[in-house]
């Protein structure tokens, strides 16, 4: 199978992929989560003209001069308004939130009066017209559309569908990822690896990746290179309604690598297999019943750049979400040799200079074996397919990472 650009890999990964059912979930498990539906406003916000200082409700000609009296006849606190009327030279006493009675057209703020005896407020500074007085509707009504539908709930949105008087909202069902490292070298982290071991650590950034892209993950620990170890884990995947089942390493060509012949022994349809691009050529998609698999390779940069490409914008799209494409350009602060037939991501620090410019710096050792360079990454430096040599300050197509 001949290896395939990079563009129209994603395009047949991404293909007749649509979100997930709709649920009813509660206000106060929403965070994150995308709206299924446009929201519609169940009521006015604020309900009533509300005051938005401490002081007095009154008639504003009542309180136009320094030295003017009012008779305080009576209070409205938030959640105990004043409901009766008042006449020329009375006042109400207020507080921020309370309901403005129907017969005030301001406030006079309490910083503005001295109490006097018998109930009576002295005015030190004017009242001014139409003041402190939040009107009803002000800040949205009954039957307005406030958040349209795939927005993703942040705490500020929640807040508002709260206003809005619902309790529950219906959103997008998250797919289920499940997660299966594979490999006889492969223990587990806390585990003294034995002598030709070393530790899985792959397997929780590409299962980190998922659940921020909007998936519930369950890890499927790591199998051992034997057929029916890796047939009994994917087996557990299809019982449990797996969206898609990743595989960690084992997707190569060697006599060890089982995870392909397991798969299609099962039934698995190959979409495809070989990427043209570094690093990660060995990626491997296809379909087994509903459940979609991606075979990731076994190497970190290999596995997070390619989960990065590929795996976390199908977790978006069934999620329901927006698939980023967080591609843009910085100028070089090297020189890099031309390129071959493969698109290169390049791990680098990518930066803004003295000038404001954006700046990319890839890192010098670009082994896919290399866990820390990644780590210490904050974007990828796109090399396409038979570039030629790149000098300094030429302008190069970057990916910025989300965090």
């Amino acid at each position: 199978m001949a290896l395939l650009p990079v563009d129209q890999a994603l395009e047949k990964l991404l293909d007749g992929a649509e979100p997930k059912g709709t649920e009813m979930m509660p206000i106060s498990q929403l965070r994150g989560r995308i709206l299924a539906t446009d929201l519609i406003s169940k009521r006015t916000h604020p309900p009533f003209n509300a005051s938005a200082m401490d002081g007095y409700a009154i008639k504003y000609k009542d309180a136009a001069e320094i030295g003017a009296t009012l008779k305080v006849i009576g209070e409205s606190a938030a959640g105990h308004g004043f409901h009766g009327t008042f006449e020329d030279g009375e006042s109400v006493r207020i507080f921020t939130g309370a309901p403005v009675p129907s017969s005030a057209d301001t406030i006079l703020i309490q910083e503005n009066t001295e109490k006097l005896k018998d109930g009576l407020i002295k005015v030190t500074a004017p009242a001014q017209p139409d003041r402190h007085i939040r009107l009803a509707g002000v800040d949205f009504s009954k039957d307005d559309v406030l958040l349209k539908k795939y927005r993703e709930l942040d705490y500020s949105a929640i807040t508002l569908a709260a206003s809005m008087n619902y309790a529950e909202v219906e959103v997008f069902q998250k797919p289920l990822i499940s997660v299966l490292a594979t490999g006889d070298e492969l223990v587990s982290p806390g585990e003294e690896p034995g002598i030709d071991q070393i530790i899985a650590s792959n397997a929780f950034g590409v299962m980190a990746m998922c659940e921020s892209a909007g998936a519930d993950v369950m890890d499927l620990g790591i199998a051992q290179d034997k057929l029916d170890v890796i047939k009994a884990s994917v087996q557990k995947a299809l019982d449990s309604n797996t969206d898609i089942l990743v595989t960690i390493g084992g997707a190569s060509v060697g006599d060890h690598d089982l995870v392909q012949q397991a798969l299609t022994e099962m039934g698995m349809q190959l979409n495809f297999w070989k990427i043209a691009m570094r690093p990660g050529k060995p990626l491997m998609y296809g379909t087994l019943g509903k459940m979609r698999f991606i075979g990731l390779p076994g190497n970190p940069a290999s596995s997070l750049v390619t989960g990065s490409l590929f795996l976390a914008p199908l977790v978006r799209k069934l999620a329901g979400r927006a698939i980023t494409t967080p591609v843009t350009t910085a100028k070089l602060t090297v020189e890099l040799p031309e390129n071959d037939h493969r698109q290169e991501y390049m791990r680098a620090q990518i930066q803004t200079d003295e000038q404001g410019e954006r700046i990319a710096t890839p890192f010098k050792r670009q082994d896919s074996s290399l866990v820390r360079v990644f780590a210490d990454a904050n974007g990828l430096l796109i090399r396409p397919p038979n570039a030629k040599a790149a000098s300094k300050g030429d302008i190069c197509d970057v990916i910025l990472f989300e965090n």
